[in-house]
């Protein structure tokens, strides 16, 4: 029995969709990360209980830091996103947890970052007993995916195994990653990216839609162990929407965006690789989506008409879905 729901919630699903294609799929992934990185904080003396952890966020990770506060007893400050919405905000709220949000800056979600970075800063300087989680740079936030890893491996058995997740961070992939090759070195992980993220060189070409939240970035994060990943696909707004769509209307299963996408970048490394199984993670529910994707399902675009455009280099990156063999080189030199 869990003595609190955030276990829970934190405790992901397996399911089968079809022969070696399957879905990990999260209440909300980043609370096996942030429950972990607390519990470590606490055991080793870092934080103790009552004080005040901080951290900028673009949803997930604010509302997964403020379970973990509100498990153990801790304070929470959140600098969020233009992204967060009224559900998250009343949530947070009610949690006790203190949301900064930054105002509107347009579709400049680079200055966004920047300006939650620098109000991070400025905290620390007001109230240096404040602890900064660091979810871009610290790898404590590996940690709660073990268990996770060691539960994939029992369940997939002997198969050679295709794990692929949207980057960001790089917590979850990159985790779930290194604790599997530590019995299997011959897992393959591809990751999934937006247009216009930094973290594997497509900042030259933007999406005109939307930026999937969540599994990109427009400043270097230190968790991104570019050496992990072996292919990435880089997936634009439209075609994420066609997978998220097809993944409800096919499967029953009601994910975001980041989700959509990678169900369509397992779905094709499925193909290309029939002898292997390929799990794909779904990283939260899709109610944020209602309005942008679910809503206009009659728009989406049909799954099987779609294939990435296969590049050697991010130069020839275009949209709707460009894939490219990465075979675990370190990173771009903006990526730093």
């Amino acid at each position: 029995m869990d003595t609190h729901i955030a276990e829970a919630i934190g405790r992901p699903d397996l399911v089968r969709l079809d022969d070696r294609f399957l879905c990990l799929r999260f209440e909300t992934m980043k609370v096996v990360s942030a429950m972990a990185a607390v519990r470590h904080l606490l055991d080793t003396g870092t934080v103790r209980r009552g004080d005040t952890l901080l951290d900028s966020s673009s949803g997930i990770y604010a509302y997964a830091l403020a379970l973990a506060c509100h498990r153990y007893g801790m304070r929470c400050h959140i600098v969020g996103s233009t992204t967060v919405d009224r559900t998250l905000r009343t949530q947070l709220a009610v949690l006790g947890a203190e949301l900064e949000q930054m105002e509107p800056c347009g579709d400049d979600l680079k200055l966004d970052q920047k300006r939650r970075v620098a109000r991070i800063e400025e905290i620390l300087r007001e109230h240096p007993e404040y602890h900064w989680m660091r979810q871009y740079h610290d790898d404590i936030h590996y940690l709660g995916y073990r268990a996770v890893a060691d539960r994939l491996r029992a369940e997939t058995g002997s198969h050679p195994l295709t794990l692929v997740g949207g980057v960001g961070s790089g917590a979850s992939t990159g985790a779930l990653a290194r604790y599997l090759r530590e019995h299997t070195p011959d897992v393959e992980l591809v990751g999934v990216q937006p247009f216009g993220s930094v973290t594997f060189g497509a900042e030259h070409l933007t999406d005109p839609e939307i930026i999937i939240a969540g599994i990109g970035s427009s400043i270097p994060f230190g968790n991104v162990s570019h050496t992990a990943y072996d292919t990435i696909h880089w997936i634009g707004f439209e075609a994420a929407r066609a997978g998220s769509v097809d993944l409800l209307r096919s499967h029953a299963l009601f994910a975001g965006l980041s989700t959509g996408a990678g169900y369509l970048a397992a779905g094709w490394e499925r193909a290309q690789a029939p002898d292997r199984t390929v799990v794909f993670i779904a990283a939260d529910t899709g109610h944020r989506y209602v309005d942008s994707v679910f809503a206009r399902h009659r728009e989406a675009l049909v799954p099987s008409g779609l294939a990435p455009r296969t590049v050697r280099s991010v130069d020839d990156l275009a949209l709707p879905w460009s894939r490219m063999a990465w075979s675990r080189t370190p990173q771009p030199g903006r990526a730093r």
